[in-house]
């Protein structure tokens, strides 16, 4: 497919900065171009958040940086998944991520499902305050390869034990 008029730099910049209304903006012009999908999210998103991931372990950026790099990456994410999966574009795996029972927070959680996501994984997110049982079921339902296990709090990060257990005695145990 060509790139005639869009110039996709744009999309790593926006990216970058967190813009997400330019980012979809220039997810849209670039599919009414023709432009692969694929390289949209390798070759522009995905880079664009490994520079992100930089900054931050350099101390350039901080959590809030990220998470607006994380929202307008999504953004983008949620015009080209539809066209990745008409193209048989295969995810690289299954993910299912929530909090775990007790805690209510989700900041960590959602950068880390962005992130996911934006590395090619489709991702099944559970919200907060999700039992071990769920993690599970849902794992069964969507074919997960991951389960992914969140916790702030401390007196919370003993579920994650229970769901690991309940995940060992489970028919999944062994995938």
């Amino acid at each position: 497919m060509s790139e005639p008029n869009v110039d996709l730099k744009q999309l790593y910049e926006a990216v970058l900065r967190g813009d997400a209304d330019a980012a979809v903006n220039i997810t849209k012009e670039a599919i009414a171009a023709g432009v692969n999908p694929q390289v949209l999210v390798t070759e522009q998103m995905i880079t664009a958040m490994d520079e992100v991931g930089r900054r931050f372990e350099n101390n350039e950026y901080f959590v809030s940086e990220l998470l607006i790099a994380a929202r307008a990456m999504k953004g983008s994410l949620a015009l080209l998944r539809p066209l990745l999966a008409t193209q048989g574009t295969e995810p690289t795996g299954r993910v299912v991520i929530g909090t775990v029972k007790g805690d209510l927070h989700d900041t960590g959680k959602g950068l880390v499902a962005s992130m996911l996501e934006g590395g090619g994984f489709e991702v099944v997110d559970l919200g907060v305050d999700v039992p071990k049982e769920k993690f599970i079921s849902q794992a069964v339902e969507t074919g997960a390869n991951i389960i992914a296990l969140s916790a702030l709090l401390t007196t919370t990060m003993t579920a994650m034990k229970g769901v690991v257990e309940e995940l060992r005695s489970s028919d999944i145990a062994d995938r």
